[in-house]
């Protein structure tokens, strides 16, 4: 089995990539937007966390979070934000043996990618790799045309100009991640 190391840094900001197990064909996570909403919301009310970019395709999900001062544990909230969705879906998808075994609902990948943030250039990096996401898998033909981001936010608050890689000119720099 791999051996499979994380980087532990109390106050952290890190970038992940959550997937579904079963991708193709599956809008699962954009058919229950709402429910996802509140479970974020709850998990954040129990083990707070700053949200600096997320974004939800049909089949994974990007974000960007930062912990509080003295706390390490983004494994506990991925992983009450995982257990809480599928609580609160119906029960569909195909069971293999091991995940019936384990009382797992069969509905996301075990494992997720995980990036501590490390200074301002990849933390810029990986905030438009977030919101260029919908464009570089065609989902639309601009950043703000998908609905299921916190662009607009950050819009709002001037971070992004509303037409930022709209025709998508910076989907080149981002292809190769």
């Amino acid at each position: 089995m791999a051996n499979y190391r994380r980087a532990w840094c109390l106050g952290g900001t890190y970038f992940f990539t959550i997937n579904l197990l079963q991708r193709k064909n599956n809008t699962l996570l954009t058919s229950n937007i709402e429910h996802l909403r509140a479970v974020i919301k709850n998990v954040r009310q129990s083990h707070p966390f700053i949200i600096h970019s997320w974004v939800v395709l049909p089949d994974h999900m990007h974000c960007m979070i930062e912990l509080p001062q003295g706390d390490s544990n983004f494994a506990l909230r991925l992983r009450l934000i995982k257990s809480n969705f599928s609580k609160g879906i119906p029960k569909t998808e195909r069971l293999i043996a091991v995940r019936k075994a384990r009382g797992e609902r069969g509905i996301w990948q075990r494992r997720y990618w995980e990036h501590l943030i490390r200074d301002e250039a990849d933390y810029a990096a990986h905030m438009h790799y977030v919101h260029i996401n919908p464009l570089k898998h065609g989902l639309v033909n601009a950043v703000k045309d998908w609905p299921y981001s916190i662009f607009h936010r950050l819009v709002a608050q001037g971070v992004y100009p509303l037409d930022w890689a709209g025709s998508g000119e910076l989907l080149i720099d981002y292809e190769e991640s």
